[in-house]
């Protein structure tokens, strides 16, 4: 396994050379042989391992075992306790999910201490249970197409070999493990698919690992196929603005298969409700489907989507004075003017004279107008919309900065003309949009 496992680094992670590695060493057999096989290879390694007090003197021992290899092997290590169930139930987590969250938040941080790579020993068995966890949940192409390789600066050089593999080099090796007892418990789903199901598979098929391996080159293959078309039709009908998406949707529904396309660009912002999402293609303008982070809205022929925003359409924001910070919902600057510019879009100069503090920032009401700068008369807030094509999306997010509820500046946009600078104005105010 030593000289496959050597042909197997330089032909596919040759950049491993003269980097230095942080090898996730648990005790268990597969991290003790990958530990093994890259001390043998004389990389430059240094071990990571992570106690999550999840089993009392086992948990205890595991540690013990990793901190002993290696210190009678001269190899730097850090060791860390983590209060597993407390972290889990602070952050409303499953056990699986919050000792994961510790470990890789934990391998970041010590990459950031000249590391370069962070290695773990997953194997072919667990791609096997992985792709059946996704196959029985549901899922899309991309959950069966195996545990990657490398993700970022994460690797997975044990991929290929088995834990059949594994365990006989360990053997010939005299390689001391420890085993989790948990991992005979069938109390998890993936220890089920281990005990009962993944056995049977290979008892039908004696090559069931080879032709498993087979199937997912094949799908990444196609994977790989569906991001290239993806990426094609997405240029030709998705407008990325600001802090937005615009899906064209007489474009997108010329494809057959557009609802792959939706969800293929959309399954990276939290959304789960996908006949919402295709339904949204033929309703109303002004239907929305929420997921934690997003907001995809119809707005007559496209599909918007945007971050949610949380801050109360309702809420008001209250300027004191001259002198006041602005940071929420949006910065603004407030000086007096010396030098007097034309006014632009994410700066005005308004006459001191005119206004009275304190001013407020507020989003728009029904029924509210303006005398657009520039123009002769006032109009109504909404005919502005219109006229300026704003989606309601647009609409939302825009801010207004009022006196007594008079509106001085559609924020960003346009300004009032009964308070920006005149002939007469003899003390001028600076309000500057900031990024």
């Amino acid at each position: 396994m030593l000289t496959k496992f050597q042909n197997h680094i330089e032909q596919n992670f040759l950049q491993l050379k003269d980097k230095k590695l942080l090898l996730a060493v648990s005790g268990g057999v597969d991290s003790m042989v990958l530990l093994n096989l890259f001390y043998k290879l004389r990389f430059d390694i240094c071990i990571v391992h992570c106690n999550f007090q999840l089993r009392g003197k086992e948990s205890d021992a595991d540690e013990m075992l990793v901190r002993e290899i290696c210190q009678d092997s001269y190899i730097p290590y850090f060791i860390e306790s983590f209060d597993t169930l407390e972290f889990a139930n602070e952050n409303k987590l499953s056990i699986q999910l919050a000792a994961r969250k510790l470990r890789y938040d934990w391998f970041q941080e010590l990459l950031s201490l000249g590391f370069d790579y962070v290695l773990t020993a997953h194997h072919l068995d667990d791609n096997v249970e992985t792709f059946l966890i996704n196959f029985t949940r549901g899922t899309g192409l991309e959950g069966l197409t195996g545990i990657p390789a490398q993700n970022g600066n994460i690797i997975r050089p044990l991929l290929p070999f088995s834990r059949e593999e594994i365990e006989n080099y360990a053997l010939e090796n005299k390689i001391q493990w420890r085993e989790d007892s948990s991992n005979a418990s069938d109390k998890y789903f993936r220890n089920k698919l281990r005990h009962n199901i993944v056995p049977t598979l290979k008892e039908l098929n004696t090559g069931f690992l080879d032709s498993f391996q087979n199937t997912l080159n094949h799908l990444q293959q196609v994977e790989s196929l569906v991001n290239d078309a993806s990426k094609l039709v997405f240029e030709k009908v998705v407008e990325e603005k600001e802090n937005q998406l615009e899906i064209h949707l007489k474009p997108l529904i010329e494809f057959q298969n557009y609802k792959a396309y939706l969800y293929q660009w959309l399954k990276n912002y939290g959304f789960s409700a996908w006949n919402d999402i295709y339904d949204l293609v033929e309703a109303q303008s002004g239907k929305q489907v929420f997921s934690e982070t997003h907001i995809l809205l119809k707005d007559r022929e496209k599909l918007i989507l945007s971050e949610r925003n949380e801050i109360n359409k309702s809420e008001v924001f209250i300027i004191e004075s001259i002198e006041s910070k602005v940071n929420i919902p949006l910065k603004l600057r407030f000086c007096k003017a010396v030098n007097i510019f034309e006014t632009v879009s994410n700066c005005i100069f308004v006459d001191e004279s005119k206004i009275k503090f304190p001013l407020t920032i507020r989003k728009w009401q029904e029924g509210d107008y303006f005398y657009p700068s520039g123009m002769n008369g006032k109009k109504k807030l909404s005919k502005y919309f219109k006229d300026e094509k704003y989606s309601l999306l647009d609409k939302e997010n825009q801010w207004l900065l009022c006196s007594e509820d008079q509106i001085i500046w559609v924020i960003g946009k346009r300004a009032d003309n009964r308070f920006i600078n005149k002939e007469t104005t003899q003390n001028s105010i600076k309000i500057v949009l900031e990024e």
